[in-house]
């Protein structure tokens, strides 16, 4: 026995059911005409898109991915294609897998272990099912499962005991940091539990905060890699299985893992890419400050949507160094990419004199700090408006935990690459980037970040070093730990108790915060949802 089964690692587009309908008759296509494949499995959830949240409860949503489904049955031929839909019954909605061939829907598959943590929230939308689904492909009982089945033990063994020898899962699993290994680890439990090799199948591409990293693999019943299809990329290939029983997949392409900062990078590179095209964006606008957030966000967009699609806007004030603005205009043509300069001087003195009979008597403090912020908000907002292209603010997570940012200032945006990356990672990142093309000038690593709205001004003055800051972070927010834990680490007391008490109050700035990539376990608003309101001191 020969088996050829192509692997369809491809960007859907959530909601856009004609869209992927139409990508997934293309791909089985290729499979079969060009690949010889006798299958194409395409991954969790294909024709809704992937998380389709709240459309699933649309009856018309439901019903146009019925029809969708019944047509691409009817013309798919000559090949078996297993799509993964959202399927209304009588008992409610499933995350199902369905099995195409001859024209017809030969089998359907329903997702039995239903994540409802982190970023999941498929209980609000789907009934779990309860059943194997064991067909015959070219002689070999083939089983289906839905990526939570193989983290949990149970649905990859009861269709081994249904008689399946090879397992089919069709996944979409986000990208977080580390995440390739762990599902590699998972994996290898449930094909050693089930003694049956496993093809795992992942979505690619960007859907609002998160990304799939695809990184498809197939793993043979020893917990072998035979096969990996690369990260971040698009990918149609195949793998060939022999023998009847055992089956054993015959070892192909295996694409190394990416380093974890390059991995990193390309996340923040597809998210940006593909949150500006799906919603039709014409590029990118950011402020550019001479700064390393502003630098890294200006190096992602341009390499995520070429450099003349980006726009760098340099807005400098009564505080701004020579420096700052020499280096940011060195990033911007090192990178290819136009920039502007407007000083914002003008208006930030019409503010004031505006707010002088108001203010009078009061002394200066963040009250004027916020205002240059603002100014630079309200530019940077007119010129997204005017052409088109979307803001992208500039701030890091570090920031964001801490509340060191300023609404309706540098938080204007409509998205935020840096918001789930530490302040110490983006140096991180900044030395990669460097390491493909020097476009970071040495300086902006080099000097201690400051925000530059007074004279002087680091941003050590407001928090502690960011080292003792991501590492007080990491446990309180990534890790849940206590104020009492963190001291009790040798952490100190005055730092842990004043930035617990500063990531609690400005939970509302968050709130208002736009969306960003989540690459870490525990991303602000789809993971970590504390109340605004909260009385609870940890």
């Amino acid at each position: 026995m020969t088996l050829r089964i192509a692997i369809a690692q491809l960007d859907f587009m959530v909601g856009d059911v004609a869209g992927n309908a139409g990508r997934i008759r293309q791909a089985a296509a290729e499979a079969r005409d060009r690949l010889q494949a006798q299958a194409v499995v395409f991954p969790e959830l294909t024709l809704s898109g992937y998380p389709p949240e709240d459309l699933i409860l649309r009856p018309d949503f439901l019903v146009a991915v019925e029809t969708a489904l019944e047509s691409l049955a009817r013309d798919i031929l000559g090949i078996t294609a297993i799509v993964g839909f959202p399927e209304a019954m009588d008992e409610g909605v499933f995350n199902s897998a369905a099995v195409l061939r001859d024209g017809s829907i030969a089998a359907v598959y329903r997702k039995q272990e239903l994540p409802n943590y982190g970023v999941f929230d498929e209980k609000r939308y789907f009934q779990p099912g309860h059943a194997p689904c064991v067909f015959d492909l070219a002689g070999v009982p083939v089983g289906l499962t839905l990526c939570e089945d193989v983290w949990r033990p149970g649905a990859v063994e009861q269709a081994a005991h249904a008689g399946a020898r090879l397992i089919l899962n069709l996944n979409a699993s986000p990208y977080q940091t580390g995440k390739l290994r762990e599902r590699e680890t998972v994996v290898r439990d449930r094909v050693s539990a089930a003694g049956i090799p496993l093809v795992y199948v992942n979505l690619v591409g960007g859907q609002d905060e998160l990304v799939f990293d695809g990184a498809s693999f197939v793993m043979d019943r020893q917990g072998r890699l035979t096969a990996h299809a690369p990260e971040f990329e698009e990918a149609l290939i195949t793998v060939d299985f022999a023998g009847d029983d055992p089956v054993q997949p015959v070892t192909g392409a295996l694409t190394p893992p990416l380093p974890d900062d390059a991995s990193v990078y390309r996340a923040l590179v597809m998210g940006i890419r593909d949150y500006v095209r799906k919603n039709r964006f014409k590029g990118a606008v950011l402020g550019l400050s001479g700064g390393i957030d502003s630098a890294l966000t200006l190096a992602l967009a341009a390499d995520a949507l070429g450099p003349g699609q980006v726009e760098a806007v340099l807005m400098p004030s009564r505080y701004t160094a020579d420096m700052s603005n020499e280096d940011a205009i060195l990033e911007a043509q090192a990178l290819g990419c136009r920039h502007h300069v407007i000083p914002i001087e003008p208006a930030f003195d019409t503010f004031l004199g505006m707010l002088t009979p108001s203010l009078q008597g009061l002394p200066p403090d963040t009250t004027e700090e916020n205002i240059q912020a603002r100014c630079r908000g309200i530019l940077l907002m007119a010129l997204s408006n005017k052409t088109g292209k979307i803001l992208l603010t500039t701030g890091n997570k570090s920031e964001m935990s801490v509340g060191y940012a300023t609404l309706y200032g540098d938080m204007a945006g409509g998205f935020a690459p840096l918001k789930d990356v530490p302040k110490m990672l983006v140096y991180r990142l900044a030395e990669y980037r460097n390491t493909l093309a020097p476009v970071i000038p040495r300086r902006v690593i080099d000097r201690p970040p400051s925000a530059e709205l007074r004279p002087d001004q680091k941003d050590e003055d407001s928090l502690p070093p960011y080292p003792v800051l991501d590492a007080i972070l990491e446990r309180y927010v990534e890790r849940d730990e206590s104020v009492a834990d963190i001291i009790a680490a040798g952490y100190p007391e005055h730092d842990v108790v004043r930035v617990a008490r500063m990531v609690d109050r400005n939970e509302y700035k968050r709130r208002q915060a736009p969306p960003g990539v989540k690459i870490s376990r525990r991303a602000f608003g789809r993971d970590r949802r504390y109340p605004m309101t909260n009385g609870f001191g940890g």
